[in-house]
């Protein structure tokens, strides 16, 4: 049946687009399924099914206490690798789809969380527990902040702030509790405590106006919220104007006898609009028009159907899960595959600072659902007004599916550098001929806004058979209350706020494929060596040479910062060469200024092992899928999912499946110029895949957009130019203004 439904859909894609490769396309899309994420349907199909079974406990709709049991996130559950190779292959069945079902037990007796495979999917029957390696239990302190404790939090808040009313006034001209225009909001910080199975959390007040995070006021608390009762929630500390304090009784007590050192910010006015986007000052030229835009004179270049991307010689599928973000599965350039899969798995950003706040805060985004919060991409701006937009699904912190729109975009970029060119000259002031190809590049993109920083991904597509992982940070700074020792640990932005230092380090995994699964690993350096020589013996020369290291376990191929990184890094196929007889090869070229952020074994730093290592090459497993979890963040001291144990049995790394994970990253010391916003130029880092051998030429040459100019006489006064594309392309109007929603709601 599937057969006859298959020729239906590709007779009809080949009516509509008129195209020889229309069934490929169709083929590409089938195989691509076994990575969409879930449909809404099949959300609901695995919430309802979970609601029939009594002995889970679970109550409908939105929880109305911490002390339920509810479901916290469905999303899809990837096949083994095996099974989906099977099938892209075409040697086995379609595996059977499947649901993670993340639990929070917060009902029972001892509270604790539970995650669940759930299937098949659309009708699914069954459901069994999916269990970490090492069969690890999941703390209830660990699990994610979910939009009821914030709830909670905030009225809490409420509550504790009524007591230091008039401080908070005086203070700031803002207030908590009993606040109509001049209110203030919160921030808080993670982790959650000192040590495993605490919820502690530092929140430091800001005043609620545009910008917010560039409004500290100079106050802030501990809360203890780890009851699933809040009215046993206490305050533990209190920090004001550089002054710690053990309640708010005594804070106020000591404020109202004059015994403290009192702070009175500059009052806030409106025309002072230091946190917002609007334009200030003037340029030297106009900008009141609009720059250069992406067109398409000829339509897209590019096909998506589904989840599923063909442009050039590059196939892939895609997916964007709820936790971590975009992943990008069987990455195939002229039907072979060059990875299995590409994906981002955790952002971090570790601070420095001398408010209790800043001290605390290392934040570990995928806890966040770093991978949910991309929200629409405004059009010509966040991408081309031409891009193909599409929207996600996520059941996330919901009792429902929720449609994130144009949250995710594809399109093709041009480039200001050709892919290729020469000028060949003549050396008597003309040229035998010139030729140059166009660059052009596809981008699939996500956006995430991890609360004050935004996270742009993409993985970049050229012509020559190069991918590209990269983001770019940009956003807002986390900022402190400024004091005397502040500037210690970054840079005065305002009148009295901080901009605290913190290193940014992203992590990918790359599942690489080349030419089959039963690859090596090998570093190649440069070596100078000193040789007579041999047309003058009497003269010694010196040259570079080729050190080739062959890597053969997972420990001599774990790089850690602070030494070396060599500079090519091979993935090769011992036994599949090129047309010259060498191994056929990609190489990992880092852009990156990533460095340590803790020490080794540290407390926290037990929690994000991955950050050790700059590149760390490990045999595939089933059980080491991520190098994270949704639940680090909240306990970093016994963390869930150890990158590091992936290195503990120190495995063979010769012709074998390997996966390489990738840290990126750089320090960002915050200055005058991150206000309001941190910009994205210089704030870029990521890795290229590049071919080295894979091919036998440049696989860039079946691209027609290439230009060849040949003089046809001496005096160069005629020239012949050659061209596979038309000559003239035409002119781009948009009759479209802007719009932009945002919402989960409908236009």
């Amino acid at each position: 049946m599937w057969h006859q439904t298959l020729a239906y859909i590709t007779v009809i894609c080949c009516l509509a687009a008129a195209s020889s490769n229309c069934y490929f396309s169709s083929k590409g899309h089938h195989k691509a399924s076994v990575f969409a994420d879930l449909s809404p349907e099949e959300m609901l199909s695995v919430q309802n099914f979970l609601m029939e079974q009594e002995n889970l406990k679970l109550v409908s709709g939105r929880p109305k206490s911490l002390g339920q049991n509810t479901i916290f996130m469905i999303e899809l559950h990837v096949p083994k690798k095996r099974h989906a190779l099977s099938f892209l292959n075409n040697k086995g069945f379609k595996p059977h789809r499947e649901a993670r079902a993340v639990i929070f037990f917060g009902g029972e007796s001892k509270p604790f969380v539970g995650e669940y495979i759930v299937g098949p999917l659309p009708y699914p029957y069954y459901y069994h527990p999916y269990n970490f390696k090492g069969n690890r239990t999941i703390k209830f302190e660990s699990r994610p902040m979910t939009a009821l404790e914030y709830k909670k939090v905030h009225l809490k808040l409420l509550e504790i702030t009524k007591k230091a009313h008039h401080i908070l006034k005086e203070t700031s001209g803002f207030s908590y509790d009993n606040c109509t225009e001049h209110c203030l909001t919160f921030t808080d910080t993670a982790p959650r405590g000192l040590q495993s199975g605490e919820r502690r959390s530092w929140i430091l007040l800001q005043r609620f106006v545009e910008g917010y995070f560039l409004h500290p006021i100079g106050f802030e608390l501990l809360l203890n919220h780890r009851s699933t009762n809040p009215n046993h929630w206490t305050v533990e500390k209190v920090w004001y104007n550089g002054q710690y304090f053990d309640s708010v009784e005594e804070l106020v007590e000591k404020y109202d006898r004059n015994e403290i050192k009192k702070l009175r910010l500059p009052e806030y006015k409106k025309e002072d609009p230091f946190s917002t986007f609007i334009p200030r000052g003037k340029f030297k030229t106009t900008t009141e028009i609009h720059g250069t835009k992406v067109h398409e004179p000829e339509g897209k270049r590019y096909k998506v159907q589904g989840n599923y991307v063909e442009y050039t010689g590059w196939s892939f599928a895609f997916r964007v899960r709820s936790s971590s973000g975009l992943q990008l599965f069987d990455i195939q350039f002229n039907n072979e595959r060059i990875a299995y899969e590409v994906s981002i798995q955790e952002a971090i950003a570790f601070y420095g600072g001398n408010t209790p706040a800043a001290m605390q805060t290392k934040f570990i985004d995928a806890s966040w659902g770093m991978g949910t919060e991309n929200y629409e991409l405004a059009k010509g701006i966040d991408c081309p007004e031409v891009a193909t937009y599409l929207d996600i699904y996520h059941f996330y912190d919901t009792d429902k599916p929720v449609r994130y729109k144009n949250a995710l975009c594809i399109f093709e970029q041009p480039s200001t550098v050709p892919l290729r060119r020469h000028f060949n000259s003549d050396f008597k002031g003309g040229y035998n001929f010139y030729a140059g190809l166009e660059n052009h590049a596809l981008v699939i993109r996500t956006t995430s806004t991890v609360y004050n920083y935004d996270y742009i991904w993409d993985f970049i597509f050229y012509q020559n058979g190069v991918l590209e992982a990269k983001v770019h940070a940009t956003g807002y700074i986390h900022s402190t209350f400024l004091t005397p020792e502040g500037l210690q640990y970054g840079n005065k932005v305002y009148d009295y706020v901080l901009g605290n230092m913190h290193t940014h380090l992203i992590h990918y995994k790359v599942d690489l494929d080349i030419a089959g699964t039963q690859n090596s690993f090998e570093t190649i350096q440069m070596k100078l060596e000193n040789i007579t020589n041999p047309w003058s013996p009497s003269h010694a020369l010196i040259q570079p040479r080729l050190q080739r290291t062959s890597h053969l376990r997972e420990r001599d191929a774990a790089f850690a910062f602070g030494k070396p990184l060599p500079k090519y890094l091979m993935f090769y196929n011992p036994k599949k060469h090129n047309i010259w007889s060498h191994n056929r090869s990609y190489r990992i070229q880092f852009n990156s200024h990533g460095d340590r952020v803790l020490p080794k074994d540290w407390k926290e730093e037990k929690g994000i092992s991955w950050a050790r290592y700059p590149l760390a090459v490990t045999r595939y497993k089933d059980n080491e899928v991520t190098s994270s979890s949704l639940y680090t963040q909240n306990d970093p001291w016994e963390p869930l999912v150890s990158f590091e144990s992936f290195l503990h049995n120190n495995e063979k790394i010769v012709n074998e499946d390997l996966v390489a994970w990738v840290t990126v990253g750089f320090l960002h010391i915050p200055h005058a110029e991150d206000i309001p916003n941190t910009a994205t130029p210089g704030n870029a880092v990521g890795f290229f895949l590049r071919p080295f051998n894979y091919f036998d030429e440049d696989p860039s040459l079946p691209s027609k957009s290439v230009v060849i100019v040949r003089p046809k006489n001496k005096d160069i006064s005629k020239v012949e130019i050659e061209r596979w594309t038309p000559d003239v392309i035409g002119e781009c109007v948009s009759k479209t203004p802007f719009h932009y929603n945002g919402t989960y709601r409908a236009d």
